[in-house]
């Protein structure tokens, strides 16, 4: 499968597509207007990176006790509880004089359920697509990430002026209910991809299963720890500019759709393999020219081209699921996709709490510079061969 035509032609794809285009917008929306609201309220960079990207520290729960259930939940009914466990924690966060820790932790839930969820949906995603369709089929939901964060910061920086950030937030938990309506009318009832009850014991025993092999464990790696440093580079973007952090955040995600277009539809497969490293260095580098403190135009020209390396991860993910049996790539997939967005969430806490007794400049070129040195320390590990491929599963 190498066209897009062949890729939406495939049932199923486009409800899939759409809900989890839906579900990224609310995302968007919500983050900037959540980050916004408790920055205003506290003026504290640290604590604005945890309203933006403290959820993603809660997946590490879910990942560590809950992913058995990317496999074993039927994938649409999954993921309509999911939207509307997220509207409905998302027009909470609006309810006026809540306090922080309750903000705090309906974020955190929503972390928890987020990590099961991307789990459902990227294990649906390969059950959809036949195994030469994946990357295609993850690139352009990649691109649509893109696309929607360059919308949805755009607009989202219009709706908090417009709105408030309590508005804003409002206007993300209907789009939150319309993934949900899209996924529960739009997906086909399938089974679940494994059998079993969902349980901490089952999902410890997968986890120790895919962790087993040092191919794959370099893999995970690689598509954890430098792109969340790089984040940590991004969840300052509010403290570093507060009147133009859509725009950066619309540069690095227009940086990201670029990457992923290329990435996902003109690289050669035997280039696949060798460009994986090249762009994790692509998207860290640029951030150490924030020590010159750049003005505005030429920052979101550093953010920009930066983000093009965002498509080192969907490299990498195609190694991935090469290394996986079919039966586990609901929970490999929700592996790796929770084990990034928690790394995210702790390189924001890191990145604000350098911030807090520095600068928010000083804290991107040692967040950048702590990526660049992570990802030459995995050099030896990821330059196994094509052969690497087909590892065996334990």
């Amino acid at each position: 499968m190498r066209t897009y035509r062949e890729l939406f032609r495939t049932p199923e794809y486009t409800p899939l597509f759409a809900a989890t285009s839906a579900h990224l917008a609310a995302m968007t929306v919500s983050g900037l207007a959540l980050g916004t609201l408790v920055f205003d309220r506290t003026g504290s960079p640290l604590l604005a990176a945890l309203g933006m990207f403290g959820g993603s520290l809660a997946q590490v729960v879910g990942a560590t006790a809950l992913m058995s259930a990317a496999d074993r939940l039927p994938p649409r009914a999954a993921l309509t509880a999911t939207g509307l466990v997220f509207a409905l924690g998302t027009a909470a966060l609006t309810l006026p004089g809540m306090p922080l820790w309750a903000l705090f932790a309906i974020v955190l839930g929503q972390g928890a359920v987020a990590a099961v969820g991307g789990g459902v949906r990227f294990g649906l995603l390969n059950e959809i697509l036949p195994r030469d369709g994946y990357l295609l089929g993850r690139s352009v939901l990649n691109m649509s990430n893109g696309a929607v964060q360059i919308l949805g910061f755009s607009l989202g920086a219009v709706l908090v002026s417009a709105l408030s950030a309590r508005g804003t937030l409002l206007v993300g938990a209907g789009l939150y209910l319309l993934a949900a309506v899209v996924s529960r009318c739009g997906l086909a009832a399938r089974p679940p991809r494994a059998a079993g009850r969902p349980s901490v014991a089952e999902t410890w025993r997968n986890n120790a299963l895919l962790w087993s092999v040092k191919p794959r464990r370099y893999v995970y790696l690689a598509l954890w720890v430098p792109n969340g440093l790089v984040v940590g580079c991004e969840s300052l973007f509010i403290p570093l500019e507060p009147d133009h952090a859509g725009l950066l955040f619309a540069a690095a995600a227009l940086g990201m759709l670029a990457g992923d277009v290329v990435g996902g539809r003109f690289v050669p497969g035997p280039w696949r393999h060798r460009l994986g490293l090249p762009m994790l260095l692509l998207l860290a580098g640029p951030y150490l020219l924030f020590v010159t403190d750049p003005a505005l135009p030429l920052a979101l020209i550093v953010v920009a081209v930066a983000s093009v390396g965002y498509s080192a991860s969907l490299l990498f993910q195609e190694r991935l699921m090469a290394m996986t049996p079919d039966e586990l790539s609901g929970q490999a997939l929700g592996l790796h996709a929770s084990g990034m967005v928690a790394m995210q969430g702790v390189c924001a806490s890191l990145a604000g709490g350098i911030a807090q007794v520095t600068s928010p400049t000083t804290a991107m070129v040692v967040m950048a510079g702590m990526s660049i040195t992570v990802t030459l320390s995995l050099t030896a590990g990821l330059r196994a061969g094509p052969g690497a491929a087909g590892v065996p599963v334990g």
